[in-house]
């Protein structure tokens, strides 16, 4: 995605998505000890996340996390009346993570995969991507499935994401390498090290604009997929994926969502799944 406009930072962002669904600034004590979203502790919201997709989410130049999934969080926190605890780490920690309940949710935009349900919940999808691929500038390949699905192909991915799912279904005759630094599948393609990398197209924008504009998108005739990102949460936790798609549906109802998606990420919000 191209660059984002804060609209006077993310302190002004909230305050303008907790109007937009008209909620009370915080929830009341007898509210939080209630509990009524099965949290481990009832007066805070503790999340894994990996802070290195920016602008999805990441660390500012003051090491504090940003990005779409924070400004969202912290509207819901604030909406709810608890605190946010964020904990950072690897993509591929995050589900471990979250059976052994070391946090209450992911928020990194997972994919609600048959084989992920058997393990955690999820809530409605609260971001969407397209998937695409990337090469080198000076990269002759045709832009075609066939021309990609070779054995001399070294196709680049984030480890454990449907990315990489993709580039082993979509191209098996080429060489899969998974990373779990999103930075180093990217890095692999940019040194010549590997032929293309399967990524979010947001992503690729912020890489070039950080490096030089080294890759370049490569133009099949549509994305290699579209697909839907999801809150995790512990597995049976019904609770609090109502709780989430609650919230989800006011922000997207209200037009919230789509004002979060535009100062973050800086494009219009694509269409989202209705809520019933």
């Amino acid at each position: 995605m191209t660059a984002r406009k804060w609209f006077g930072g993310t302190s002004i962002l909230i305050g303008v998505l907790a109007a937009a669904i008209a909620v009370a600034a915080s929830a009341s004590a007898g509210n939080r000890a209630a509990n009524p979203y099965n949290l481990m502790d009832p007066t805070k919201l503790t999340v894994g996340m990996t802070l290195q997709f920016k602008p999805q989410m990441y660390l500012d130049a003051k090491g504090k996390p940003a990005g779409y999934d924070v400004v969202l969080l912290k509207a819901l926190a604030k909406q709810w009346g608890v605190k946010l605890d964020i904990k950072n780490l690897d993509f591929n920690g995050l589900i471990p993570g979250l059976v052994s309940k070391k946090f209450d949710m992911v928020s990194v935009g997972l994919s609600s995969t048959p084989e992920r349900r058997k393990s955690i919940s999820f809530s409605r999808p609260y971001v969407p991507y397209a998937q695409i691929m990337a090469a080198g500038v000076n990269d002759a390949t045709a832009a075609t499935t066939a021309a990609w699905n070779a054995s001399d192909k070294t196709i680049t991915s984030l480890q454990g994401s449907t990315a990489e799912q993709l580039v082993q279904k979509t191209f098996p005759n080429a060489k899969s390498a998974s990373f779990p630094d999103q930075n180093a599948a990217f890095l692999e393609v940019a040194t010549g090290r590997a032929n293309g990398i399967v990524v979010e197209n947001y992503l690729l924008a912020q890489f070039n604009k950080s490096n030089g504009n080294k890759l370049k998108e490569v133009p099949f005739a549509k994305p290699l997929h579209v697909e839907y990102g999801s809150y995790g949460v512990q597995k049976g936790n019904m609770k609090l994926a109502a709780g989430l798609n609650a919230f989800l549906c006011k922000m997207q109802k209200s037009g919230g969502l789509a004002v979060a998606y535009k100062a973050t990420i800086g494009a219009p919000l694509p269409a989202m799944p209705p809520c019933k």
